[in-house]
């Protein structure tokens, strides 16, 4: 799971620094769409993952930002939902002829309300039944669907960005108080990762100077990854 949070939050980074829908990648024609899965599935391509990932952000963006848009931890819920997006990548069949859209909102979802069940907020927050969305053909997508969709995780979560570049990077690079937070975020220590909240509690600092701190210090990671580094 470590891994999954360090891809995640390259995403989620780019989704928080977006002020609207349009700083997104426009999202994939049917046609193109079923062309990047099958070239991800034959060819293990990573860059048809990665263009899939980017290309369906906005979905994670726009389920934040309506049904969570009020809640402090909205942060936390955009890597989380990056989390689901990225699950539902790696294990979406393209050949039972589903819209992909679909299925990730549901796997987007679960994936924030599995968050919730683990905070044991679901109960006095969420209702089961409750409408989150719709479909195409004006059908009503419920939690209790969300809670249905199918968690088959692939196994290899590698992604082209060089992992160990980025814990060298992390341990030796970033400052101390960088790199103590980010440790705690994504659990690098080998411990549970943190929200926002529990590592400013546990650190003594507010929680959106834990933020200001984390974006700085990813932003700093990408930039390495990408051979520009800041």
């Amino acid at each position: 799971m470590d891994i999954l949070f360090i891809i995640a939050s390259f995403f989620s980074f780019f989704i928080l620094n977006a002020d609207t829908t349009n700083q997104f990648p426009p999202p994939l024609d049917k046609e193109r769409e079923r062309k990047l899965f099958i070239e991800y599935r034959q060819e293990k391509s990573e860059q048809a993952r990665s263009l899939l990932i980017e290309h369906n952000l906005r979905l994670v963006a726009h389920i934040v930002r309506k049904y969570y848009g009020t809640s402090d931890m909205s942060d936390d819920l955009v890597s989380i939902g990056t989390i689901g997006l990225i699950k539902a990548v790696d294990s979406f069949n393209v050949k039972k002829g589903a819209r992909f859209a679909t299925y990730a909102a549901k796997c987007i979802q679960n994936e924030i309300l599995m968050f919730f069940r683990r905070k044991k907020k679901s109960s006095s927050e969420i209702s089961i039944n409750s409408t989150i969305d719709t479909d195409r053909d004006g059908n009503s997508l419920t939690y209790m669907d969300v809670i249905k969709c199918d968690d088959t995780i692939a196994d290899d979560l590698d992604m082209k960005m060089k992992i160990n570049e980025a814990m060298k990077y992390i341990n030796y690079r970033l400052n101390t108080r960088e790199r103590s937070i980010i440790k705690l975020r994504y659990g690098l220590n080998g411990t549970k990762p943190l929200t926002q909240r529990e590592t400013s509690e546990r650190l003594g600092i507010s929680r959106s100077y834990v933020s200001r701190i984390e974006k700085c210090a990813l932003e700093k990671i990408a930039a390495y990854l990408n051979g520009r580094e800041l």
